[in-house]
């Protein structure tokens, strides 16, 4: 039997008194889970310790915390692994993040995760009556492309983890755009546009997405929230042509067409190209592109004393040697029928052999 140390973040707002870090003793063997550690110690130390857990299995999605400083669920993360992992050897547990703590290691999930959920309409909204006497019949095939979504088990781990939702509380969130992707890609749903339409509208919508992975990497569902997100970016963009006010559409026909012509960012030109709508003189001369251009000219500047842009830079950039390519990429792609998917961030069975 092996020892390990829990260091778990206590909080009693009955108390008045502040949170505070208390250590604890548990011996379980290495494959043992965290969330068997905290329960061991709330059975034989402390029966005050509050958390939520059901089926210990990683399939009702109760047990979300921070374990060394990453969302994870407890029942799904073993105690040796964890000790690895930790700093000084002692395995820290606290609350998950971006969501009110009610007590110790449970969060207000109504107040944020719930919330958000609600937000994005997380129901079917027909385009026509249902089928008399009889459910709705649907080809196997036309689910496949939701059904990485509807993985989802609502753990919350990565509203935890977003850094996005640190930044901006009223993003919208990981977890409910992969649920507004789960019925945007239902070919059963009728309001796919007008749905896309106010996502990328809300200024906290599907373009306040960071891009950084961290709700891939704790997704414990592999659900990938953030494909999603992009997923949905890409049917509002390529699909419905969707000019949002955010510049969503804008900023990625200039990143689009720039890479196209030169290989690499062009810096210079992505502001005002973004404003344009991928045009460059569009973002310069139309009135409402001149006058954002006017707003954003401290981050200009702040670009020339960082040295990120300097007027060589913005007037001479370079192409790369092999440009050509590129644009062959470019052409082959655009030349078929369909959009292809090209699905960078889900775990795959090849990745998972290769990882061990």
């Amino acid at each position: 039997m092996a020892q390990f140390q829990l260091k778990i973040r206590r909080f009693d707002p009955e108390s008045a008194e502040p949170a505070y870090w208390a250590d604890y003793d548990v011996d379980l063997p290495p494959e043992r889970s965290v969330l068997d550690g905290i329960l061991q110690v709330k059975d034989r130390e402390d029966a005050s310790i509050a958390i939520r857990c059901s089926c210990r299995a990683a399939i009702c999605g109760s047990c979300g915390v921070r374990i060394n400083g990453k969302s994870a669920l407890a029942c799904n993360t073993k105690m040796g692994d964890a000790a690895e992992r930790a700093r000084d050897g002692a395995i820290t547990v606290e609350p998950m993040g971006n969501m009110p703590v009610l007590k110790d290691l449970v969060t207000d999930m109504e107040a944020v995760h719930w919330k958000k959920v609600r937000r994005v309409v997380p129901w079917l909204l027909p385009a026509e009556e249902p089928p008399e006497g009889q459910e709705y019949i649907v080809p196997a095939e036309a689910m496949l492309d939701v059904t990485q979504a509807m993985a989802c088990i609502h753990c919350g781990v990565c509203v935890s983890a977003c850094l996005s939702m640190e930044v901006d509380p009223d993003f919208i969130g990981p977890a409910a755009l992969a649920k507004a992707y789960r019925f945007v890609g239902d070919p059963r749903d009728g309001e796919e546009e007008a749905r896309l339409k106010d996502l990328a509208e809300d200024p906290h919508g599907i373009y306040d997405c960071t891009h950084c992975f961290a709700c891939v990497e704790v997704c414990p569902k592999d659900v990938a929230p953030m494909n999603q997100i992009m997923r949905l970016r890409r049917r509002a963009t390529g699909d419905f042509g969707i000019k949002d006010g955010n510049n969503g559409y804008g900023h990625e026909k200039a990143f689009v067409n720039i890479v196209e012509r030169w290989g690499t960012n062009h810096e210079a030109q992505l502001l005002p190209r973004s404003f344009g709508d991928g045009s460059l003189v569009k973002g310069q001369l139309a009135p409402e592109g001149a006058k954002q251009l006017t707003r954003e000219l401290p981050t200009a500047v702040r670009g020339l004393l960082s040295g990120k842009v300097t007027p060589r830079k913005a007037l001479l950039h370079p192409k790369l040697p092999d440009q050509g390519q590129v644009r062959r990429i470019f052409k082959e792609i655009e030349s078929k029928d369909e959009r292809l998917e090209l699905n960078l961030y889900i775990v795959g069975e090849m990745a998972g052999e290769e990882t061990g």
